[in-house]
C-alpha cells in the first residue's frame, strides 16, 4: 500500500469515528482529496486507491491536472488491460488493487473548485470543474451559468459564507446569504447544492464547533425559508471530526491525505 493509500484509508476511518460518534452515518459524508500544488500522479495513486473526488483551489493548475491525470488513468487501464493475460489472478502489478475492469479506474472523477473565483476564470472553471464551492457574489454565478456548456449537466454549486468575519476571507456575509442563493437559484445552468465555509484555524475545539454550528444554522434557516438545500461543505485536516458533528456533508482534506504542501492541502 502506498503513503498516501495508507493516509487515505487513516482519514476515512476517522470520518467514520466522527460519523458515529455523533450518531450519523458514515455514508452521509463525502469526502474530496484537495490536491492543490500536488502532481498529477500523487492524484492517480489516491484515485487507484477508490478516492473520486478531488478539490482544486487554482483553475490553471486543476485544469492542467484534469487532462494530466485522465489520460494517467487510460495508461494505468491500458496497462492493466495489457497485463491481464499475462498475470494469474492475484497477481500484483502496475495496477495494484485494481481485480476487474469494473475497478476503480473505472468510475469517474469529480473535480471541485474550492479557491476563490476570479471573473476572467469563470468560464474555464464552468467548462472543467463539476462542483464550485467559492461563489459569494452574484457576477460570478450569473458567468457562470452562462459559461455552463448545454452538453454538460448544470454546474454544482455551494455558496462561501464568511462565519469568522475575517476581512482577508473570501464569502459573504450571512445576512446575505439569502439573497445570494435566490439570485442563483434563478439561474438555468447552476444547481444550488448548499453552503460552504472556511473558519478561521484554531485549535480550541468548542471554538471550530461553534463556527461550523453558526453555518449549520445559516442552512437551517435557509430551508425553513424554502431553500433546498442538500450540502454543508466545511471541516478540513485539523478541524474535521468538529465539522462533522455539526452536520458536514461533504469535508476537503488535503494534508492528511498527501502530505505537507512543498515535500511530495488543507
Amino acid at each position: 500500500m502506498t503513503t498516501i493509500a495508507s493516509r487515505l484509508q487513516a482519514v476515512k476511518a476517522r470520518i467514520f469515528e466522527a460519523a458515529s460518534a455523533a450518531g450519523r452515518p458514515p455514508r452521509e459524508i463525502t469526502l474530496v482529496a484537495v490536491s492543490k500544488t500536488f502532481p498529477p500522479q500523487a492524484i492517480a495513486e489516491a484515485f487507484a486507491a477508490g478516492q473520486t473526488a478531488f478539490g482544486e483551489n487554482y483553475a490553471q493548475e486543476g485544469i492542467e491536472k484534469i487532462a494530466a491525470v485522465s489520460h494517467l488513468v487510460r495508461e494505468r487501464h491500458v496497462a492493466y488491460a495489457n497485463q491481464k493475460d499475462q498475470r494469474t489472478q492475484g497477481d500484483v502489478g502496475l495496477c495494484a488493487g485494481i481485480t476487474s475492469t469494473e475497478g476503480p479506474l473505472h468510475r469517474p472523477l469529480e473535480w471541485h473548485h474550492i479557491g476563490p473565483i476570479q471573473s476572467n476564470k469563470t468560464k474555464a472553471i464552468a467548462v472543467n470543474f463539476d462542483w464550485v464551492h467559492g461563489i459569494d457574489r452574484a457576477r460570478i454565478a450569473e458567468r457562470l451559468s452562462v459559461s455552463r456548456p448545454n452538453d454538460k449537466p448544470p454546474l454544482q454549486v455551494c455558496i462561501q459564507v464568511n462565519i469568522s468575519g475575517e476581512v482577508s476571507k473570501s464569502g459573504v456575509a450571512p445576512d446575505a446569504v439569502f439573497d445570494l442563493a435566490q439570485t442563483i437559484m434563478r439561474l438555468p445552468r447552476l444547481r444550488l447544492r448548499g453552503l460552504m465555509a472556511i473558519p478561521e484555524p484554531t485549535p480550541d475545539t468548542a471554538l471550530q464547533c461553534s463556527r461550523f454550528r453558526m453555518l449549520r444554522e445559516i442552512r437551517d434557516d435557509l430551508l425553513r425559508r424554502g431553500v433546498a438545500l442538500d450540502t454543508l461543505s466545511m471541516g478540513m485536516s485539523d478541524d474535521f471530526e468538529a465539522a462533522i458533528a455539526e452536520g458536514a456533508t461533504l469535508v476537503r482534506v488535503g494534508r492528511a491525505i498527501f502530505g505537507e504542501r512543498g515535500t511530495s492541502a488543507g
